[in-house]
């Protein structure tokens, strides 16, 4: 079964560790997941719109700015994974968009991923 993710995809992309913001061209496949997303510092309730090893785009009201710093986890299910339980990712990255929301869909926010670690459940 080949990986989801693979780490080296989020170090690849032009521009990303020069600390400037990010074009639309996309090198990452992206994939359509809403799961819960959990942002530090956010009230929740938030949930992704689409995911790849570079970036998340989540959608609900958080308020977060362009240009800031974010720190989040998501719980990736067991079916995506191919493991016995959900897997916790934490990530830390910054948000490169800002979206109102529209046509009845909330507001949300493109980040990109920095960093990205898998957490082991006890």
């Amino acid at each position: 079964m080949e990986p989801a993710f693979q780490a080296n995809e989020a170090s690849n992309i032009e521009g990303l560790n020069k600390g400037g913001l990010v074009s639309e061209a996309r090198t990452g496949k992206r994939f359509p997941l809403e799961l819960p997303i959990k942002i530090h510092g956010e009230d929740q309730g938030s949930v992704t719109g689409n995911m790849s090893a570079a970036g998340v785009y989540i959608r609900g009201n958080p308020a977060l700015d362009i240009g800031s710093n974010v720190e989040f986890e998501i719980a990736l299910p067991p079916e995506l994974t191919g493991a016995n339980e959900k897997v916790i990712v934490q990530c830390k990255g910054r948000v490169v968009r800002k979206d109102a929301g529209t046509g009845g869909e909330a507001p949300g926010v493109a980040c990109v991923i920095d960093t990205y670690d898998f957490v082991r459940q006890s």
